[in-house]
C-alpha cells in the first residue's frame, strides 16, 4: 500500500507563508518573548488612514508595465497565427489566497517588467521554429 499524504494544516500554511517573506525581506524571525501581564499599546491610526466599508476603493494596479505588455503582445501576436488561443479557466480561491496574491503582487509585477519580454520573445521564436519545421 501508499503513503497518504495529508493536506497541510492551515498553521503549517501561514508558518510557510510568513518563511517565505521572512527569507524574501531579509528580516530575522522576532525572538520568542516570554508571556508579559503587560497589554501591548496599539499605535495611534489617524482617521483618514481606516478604511470604511462604505467607501469604493480604488482598481489595483496594472501587473506588467505598458513597454512589458507592448513587447510581449508583439511576439504573442506572431504565435497566435499558428496557433488558436487558449482559455485558461482562474479560480478565485478564499481570503487566504487573496491576501498572499495582493502581498505578492509588486514582486511580481518587478520580476515581470525585468524579465516577461524576453521570456516571451524567446519562447515565442523557439515555438514557432517547433511549428514550421526549423
Amino acid at each position: 500500500m501508499g503513503d497518504i499524504q495529508q493536506d497541510p494544516s492551515m498553521e503549517e500554511i501561514l508558518a510557510s507563508i510568513k518563511r517565505v517573506i521572512r527569507e524574501d525581506n531579509r528580516v530575522p524571525a522576532p525572538p520568542r518573548a516570554a508571556k508579559r501581564a503587560v497589554q501591548p499599546v496599539a499605535p495611534e491610526v489617524p482617521e483618514d488612514d481606516v478604511l470604511e466599508l462604505d467607501q469604493p476603493m480604488d482598481a489595483p494596479a496594472a501587473l506588467a508595465s505598458a513597454d512589458a505588455v507592448a513587447a510581449s503582445r508583439q511576439s504573442l501576436a506572431a504565435l497566435s497565427n499558428a496557433r488558436p488561443p487558449a482559455t485558461p479557466a482562474a479560480s478565485e480561491g478564499g481570503p487566504l489566497e487573496a491576501a498572499v496574491r495582493d502581498m505578492l503582487r509588486p514582486m511580481l509585477k518587478e520580476w515581470l517588467d525585468e524579465n516577461l519580454p524576453k521570456i516571451v520573445e524567446e519562447l515565442v521564436t523557439r515555438e514557432i521554429s517547433r511549428i514550421s519545421g526549423r
